[in-house]
């Protein structure tokens, strides 16, 4: 916000217009411009002003009107109505209507003005505070910022996210742990509708099952031993805005039944309580788990499931996103770099070489954190192949996620021993049980496919 403040006045009289302006032009921080009528200051309107003082009783409109139609135009413009009337009915349905404040004209007027403009302008920097930082989150999660990626499965979700926003169906996300099913929910929130309301999250795995009907439903004072006071549980926080059940699939099949009635019914009654709760949220849902698999099993309840389904989004794995492993790895080495305050660091092609050939089981969640470790390891002002660190664990298994030739299988289980025992060639070929030139043999093919 600028220190220059622009004020309309709108007044039909002329000496007072005149006593106005003098008191406001005190202030060189103020931009004051005078209006005889209501149709002049509307058509005026497109200057934006900050602040419009408002004579109630005009020649041409009533201050009601002129007030409505200041509001269309611009609902962050602070009207301030000043009038002779003193009827306690009309500032109350002024104030109701929008207006910042009801003055009277009296001896008093000049400084209840000022203080009031004084009020108004730290009221209008609060606002614009809000809407930059709404703007900041809004632009953190539009799609392509938030989920960074352009290959042909990323953009198939981006297609889907397009389509789930503007509506309120309910978003069943699914994918391997690691593949952003948060960031994905939170991109659906912010760009929805709903974005000025809450996004409450809740990891279902991560409550106690005897403390997650309290935790969704709430309780009142008293319901049970501990709870000393009501509680608002996440049903209603989430008024108006958008619930997030992460690992909805690992729910005890008890609170599965209530959940249920919940939702079909959009009411809820804490624990402990009688009063009805009527609910208005969005709801998103996401899982690791196969629901539909989980159904057959009786571990999930079927009548749940086709309630939660709504549109099904589901995440590909990063080792099917092939270029956005590059993508993703640049992006959080300047993120990271940015943060920690390091030089700028680049990857060195053997670097992205290696991540490209590893199949990342932790998805794009162990991607940031091999990411994190090599540009705090490294010396130099490029992360080589040598600062990339695997997590190894399971790592034979992971050959098995991808289709591959026989061929590639061969070169993947070799490339991972030689990386093992540190390219100590007679231990491999013991531990494959192959000889060293069969070894020879597949690092030169390997290299002659890579050049």
């Amino acid at each position: 916000m600028s220190d220059t403040l622009k004020i309309f006045v709108v007044e039909d009289d002329p000496a007072y217009t005149k006593f106005l302006k003098y008191v406001l032009d005190l202030n060189p921080d103020f931009d004051v411009t005078c209006f005889a009528s209501g149709k002049e200051c509307i058509q005026a309107l497109y200057e934006n002003p900050d602040i419009i003082t408002l004579d109630y009783s005009l020649p041409d409109m009533s201050g009601q009107d002129v007030l409505a139609e200041i509001h269309r135009y611009n609902s962050a413009i602070q009207v301030i109505v000043i009038s002779a009337q003193e009827k306690i009915g009309t500032a109350v349905d002024l104030l109701k209507c929008g207006a910042y404040d009801y003055i009277t004209k009296d001896e008093d007027t000049k400084n209840r003005l000022l203080n009031t403009i004084n009020n108004a302008r730290k009221n209008l920097s609060l606002i614009r505070q809000i809407d930059t930082l709404r703007e900041e989150i809004t632009g953190k999660y539009e799609f392509s910022n938030s989920i960074i990626g352009d290959s042909p499965a990323i953009q198939k979700v981006f297609k889907r996210l397009e389509k789930a926003v503007n509506t309120a169906i309910t978003v069943s996300i699914s994918g391997e742990t690691g593949t952003g099913k948060e960031l994905v929910a939170k991109a659906i929130h912010y760009n929805s509708p709903r974005s000025d309301k809450p996004f409450v999250a809740v990891n279902i795995a991560a409550i106690p099952s005897e403390l997650m009907e309290s935790e969704l439903f709430g309780h009142e004072k008293g319901s049970f031993t501990g709870a000393a006071t009501r509680r608002i549980g996440k049903f209603e926080e989430a008024e108006g805005g958008t619930l997030f059940l992460d690992e909805i699939g690992e729910m005890d099949l008890n609170l599965q039944a209530k959940i249920l009635r919940a939702l079909q019914e959009k009411e809820l009654t804490r624990i402990g309580g009688n009063e009805l709760i009527k609910l208005n949220f969005r709801l998103i849902v996401a899982t690791h788990r196969n629901l539909a698999e989980e159904v057959q099993k009786g571990t999930f309840r079927e009548d749940l499931y086709y309630r939660l389904l709504g549109m099904p989004v589901e995440l590909p794995p990063l080792r099917e996103r092939g270029n956005d492993i590059v993508l993703l790895a640049k992006y959080f080495l300047g993120s990271f770099s940015e943060e920690n305050n390091l030089p700028v660091l680049r990857l060195s092609p053997e670097a992205l070489e290696k991540l490209m050939k590893y199949n990342f089981p932790g998805n794009v969640r162990e991607l940031r954190s091999i990411i994190e470790l090599a540009a705090v390891m490294t010396e130099g002002d490029h992360i080589e192949a040598s600062d990339i660190t695997f997590n190894n664990a399971g790592k034979e298994q992971n050959f098995l996620y991808e289709e591959m030739s026989l061929k590639d299988y061969t070169f993947r289980i070799i490339q991972y021993y030689l990386e093992k025992y540190n390219n100590n060639v007679l231990k491999v070929a013991a531990k494959l049980d192959i000889g060293k030139s069969t070894i020879y043999r597949y690092l030169k093919e390997m290299e002659a496919e890579i050049s």
